[in-house]
């Protein structure tokens, strides 16, 4: 999702319906999922372009990075000083962070990163985020392995 501040919407129970429905299956057809929460095919549509336009979902095609030409994956910690929203505004402009959050514990961001190879992780590790005025360390938790990635939790 993305970070920019937006007033949380309130979602009925059909519009968390609709949204369960396409965590299951995001290219669901609008008349299957109409029929599954008792709207037509049209208001379906248009809850789904609303629930788009506010932030609430987005629909995109998920990849296993290292199948499409991504050799490398890496979770970044990182410990700054003073505001931690002010230097992940910066390091949410990388192309190469897929996920970012502000965060309590031992970090206060962490950041994912999806590199070419190991030079390219370097690379944004060195002189991207580490050259960022007021990161003061940073830990890389490098991926070998991708197991398992769902998005299906579902509302509440």
């Amino acid at each position: 999702m993305a970070s920019r501040e937006r007033p949380t919407p309130t979602l009925d129970d059909t519009s968390k319906a609709i949204i369960e429905q396409l965590q299951q299956d995001g290219r669901r057809p609008y008349a299957t999922i109409g029929r599954a929460v008792g709207l037509s095919e049209a208001a379906v549509r248009q809850r789904v372009q609303r629930l788009q336009d506010t932030g609430v979902m987005q629909i995109v095609a998920v990849t296993d990075p290292v199948q499409v030409g991504f050799s490398r994956s890496a979770m970044i910690g990182i410990t700054v000083d003073g505001d931690a929203e002010e230097i992940a505004s910066e390091i949410e402009k990388l192309p190469e962070v897929d996920y970012l959050v502000v965060c309590a514990g031992s970090f206060d961001i962490l950041a994912e990163i999806v590199a070419e190879d190991d030079d390219h992780l370097l690379e944004v590790i060195n002189r991207k985020i580490r050259a960022l005025p007021r990161v003061r360390a940073t830990e890389t938790f490098v991926y070998l392995k991708l197991r398992k990635q769902i998005y299906t939790w579902g509302t509440r």
